[in-house]
């Protein structure tokens, strides 16, 4: 396909799926491979007795399939077209739908609506809110059991990587902090409808029982000034940051860069600063 080929079909209008057009600013692509739907409710095994949230329920797709296994279940979408659809076919009996932007709702309202604690999250999550809205959720973890999302693979790769790797950063300390991460199976562009321009994969996420910090904060916190020049070594960036602040670092390598260092000194950092905060 020659340029102008190509240009033209860029500017194609996009094409309604189960009547509706998919809005690019909601960053809309929906699940249409019944074989990865199947391995993704596989993989969550949701039980009669489990309080589902889902995320960006969209058409319903997967919201069908996990009320084979629960009576009833509480999803958040944006799309107020969407939400009228999803009212009509499932019913209030079935979905405790709540028409709001996820960044802002509080999953302690799906937790009243359900009476059922802790929640079990889960979701198509649109790319462009994707990461902070991971980050958002962590306030909310004591009310969350486990959450499997269905991502774009770079962020997925980010969040599970190990320190050393280039994939190692901010969002890959915060959420290994609080969770037990794992990609499970990567999913391609043609499995959605209309199909995004890169590849998806499947994430879990299990809340750890004894998080390696308890403050969220301050973990976020250091974790600026490590990893705003991340090609700089720790002696002229994150180690004078923390004396600034009256925190000792004895054991943080100078020479090492930010992807060196792993999450649980990161996590040991954050709980100085904040015990030395508390002092003050």
């Amino acid at each position: 396909m020659n340029a102008e080929r190509r240009a033209g079909a860029r500017q194609r209008p996009p094409r309604a799926v189960a009547g509706h057009v998919a809005r690019k600013r909601f960053g809309q692509h929906f699940l249409a491979d019944r074989s990865v739907l199947s391995a993704i409710v596989q993989a969550i095994a949701p039980t009669a007795s489990d309080g589902l949230l889902e995320i960006g329920p969209g058409l319903g797709v997967l919201t069908t399939e996990l009320l084979r296994a629960v009576p009833r279940l509480a999803a958040v979408e944006i799309d107020r077209d969407l939400c009228e659809r999803l009212r009509r076919r499932f019913g209030p009996e079935r979905l405790c739908l709540f028409e709001a932007d996820a960044l802002s709702f509080n999953p302690a309202d799906a937790v009243a609506a359900l009476g059922v604690t802790p929640l079990r999250v889960v979701g198509n999550l649109p790319y462009n809110i994707s990461s902070p809205l991971l980050v958002a959720l962590v306030e909310a973890r004591h009310l969350v059991r486990d959450q499997h999302f269905l991502l774009q693979k770079e962020v997925v790769e980010r969040i599970a990587a190990a320190p050393g790797s280039t994939s190692f950063g901010r969002l890959s300390v915060i959420l290994q902090a609080f969770y037990e991460v794992e990609l499970l199976f990567e999913v391609p562009p043609e499995a959605f409808d209309p199909p995004p321009r890169v590849d998806s994969a499947v994430l879990r996420m299990i809340t750890r029982k004894r998080p390696l910090t308890e403050d969220l904060a301050a973990l976020q916190a250091v974790l600026t000034p490590a990893f705003a020049q991340r090609r700089k070594m720790l002696r002229s960036t994150l180690i004078p940051w923390l004396r600034e602040r009256g925190v000792d670092a004895p054991n943080l390598n100078g020479e090492s860069r930010a992807e060196e260092i792993s999450v649980a000194q990161y996590c040991e950092l954050a709980d100085q600063l904040r015990s030395i905060n508390s002092i003050l």
